[in-house]
């Protein structure tokens, strides 16, 4: 059910956000894994970032 659009690589900042924004699609969980944004930035999550998030999932 997700997206088949690519996340554009910025955001534009635009007050109207496109289809493919990497800010909408982290609002709306749509964003591939491993991906997240950072200063209006798609960047690749790190394996020990992952991980480390996964432990603390399992924990709560």
């Amino acid at each position: 059910m997700g997206r088949k659009t690519k996340p554009k690589s910025r955001c534009c900042v635009s007050a109207v956000r496109c289809e493919n924004c990497p800010l909408r699609m982290l609002e709306e969980g749509t964003l591939p894994r491993g991906y997240t944004v950072r200063h209006h930035k798609l960047v690749k999550v790190s394996r020990s970032r992952r991980a480390r998030s996964a432990q603390s999932a399992r924990a709560a």
